[in-house]
């Protein structure tokens, strides 16, 4: 449980990440990991005092499996409502398979594509509650403002809180070894642009759902590195 910024929280899930946002007595939380993670979820709102009927929003950035993957199981324990865009929602309350992904550039990407990618792997199914479209400020947490980024998967969102404070960025860069691609994309040349999209943004922090988050000069990174494509 690594602090972002004010009230917002990194959780390692597995080789993915949730975060888990607080404004006032309002509790959400950003994905849901890899499947069996959920524990580290209660914990963590254990920390804050709280209990796992507190978290009343559960908002996805896309439906991959790591991503989703406790989600069910959070879902029966706290009673949270769920929010994904409509392009993925189907794949969520299907519980998979899920749409075929193509590596992107490069040897490492190419190794971690084979290590952890299986399209056909099913997840336990779980409804969707609420359809987030582009543009729209969902009325929680003081206003949490969509930015559809599809390429690395054709529903996945960002999400900006607090004005600017926080851009919670999916998989549409990840921060493992740096600022780089995500392992694949469903189609390269939106998520070039979904990438250049978040690099034109003003924000203090940005927090990724595979490797550290960046407190500093965070659109310079992105900038640099979208540059460098």
């Amino acid at each position: 449980m690594q602090q972002i910024v004010e009230d917002a929280w990194l959780l390692a899930l597995g080789n993915g990440n949730a975060i888990l946002l607080r404004q006032g007595e309002e509790l959400a939380l950003i994905d849901a990991g890899f499947s069996g993670k959920e524990q580290i979820v209660f914990d963590a709102i254990s920390k804050l005092g709280r209990r796992p009927s507190d978290l009343k929003h559960l908002v996805f950035t896309h439906v991959h499996p790591d991503h989703i993957g406790s989600a069910a199981a959070i879902i029966r324990a706290t009673g949270a409502r769920t929010y994904m865009h409509a392009a993925d929602a189907p794949l969520a309350e299907s519980g998979g398979p899920f749409r075929p992904m193509a590596p992107a550039p490069g040897l490492v990407h190419a190794l971690m594509y084979k290590l952890v990618w299986d399209q056909n792997e099913r997840m336990q199914p779980f409804p969707i509650d609420q359809h987030i479209a582009d543009g729209e400020t969902l009325p929680i947490l003081g206003g949490l403002h969509a930015i559809h980024v599809p390429g690395h998967c054709a529903g996945q969102v960002a999400l900006m809180w607090r004005g600017g404070r926080l851009l919670l960025g999916g998989d549409t860069f990840i921060n493992i070894l740096g600022v780089s691609d995500p392992i694949a994309f469903e189609n390269e040349a939106e998520g070039r642009a979904s990438q250049r999209k978040l690099a034109a943004l003003d924000f203090q922090a940005v927090a990724f759902g595979h490797g550290k988050a960046i407190t500093k000069d965070g659109p310079g990174k992105l900038r640099r590195f979208v540059a460098r494509r």
